[in-house]
């Protein structure tokens, strides 16, 4: 669970970042990923079969659809006002964003090196 809160976190720190980078932009709407939902352990299939994910071969291949967003539904916020250029970014709202998904990932690392250290200790290393 730490592990797919990590990965959510970067994801969501690339679309933050292409929100602000679009902020001039004419016609620009920001977008966000929805939170992953972890299932209860007894909702958990013990059978289920792993999902398809792409895979490159080549160092110069470029990224096919969906490589980077690690499978994390992106979602448009409908609380914007638009600019007269169409843009609908708010920095503001997107840096707090931005520093609320930093402390998320500092704290998601802290607890994934806390959970590596006990296993460390368990086998005595």
């Amino acid at each position: 669970m730490l592990r797919t809160r990590l990965e959510w976190a970067q994801a969501r720190q690339r679309v933050l970042a292409e929100n602000v980078a679009n902020a001039d932009t004419p016609n620009f709407r920001p977008h966000d990923l929805v939170p992953p939902k972890f299932a209860a352990p007894t909702e958990v299939a013990a059978s289920s079969v792993p999902p398809v994910t792409l895979v490159r071969t080549e160092a110069g291949h470029l990224a096919g659809f969906g490589m980077n967003d690690a499978g994390f539904r992106s979602t448009a916020s409908g609380d914007y006002n638009a600019q007269p250029t169409g843009n609908a970014v708010n920095l503001e709202q997107e840096m707090m964003k931005v520093a609320a998904n930093t402390m998320d990932f500092q704290a998601v690392t802290a607890l994934y090196t806390r959970s590596l250290n006990l296993l460390k200790t368990a086998l005595g290393k």
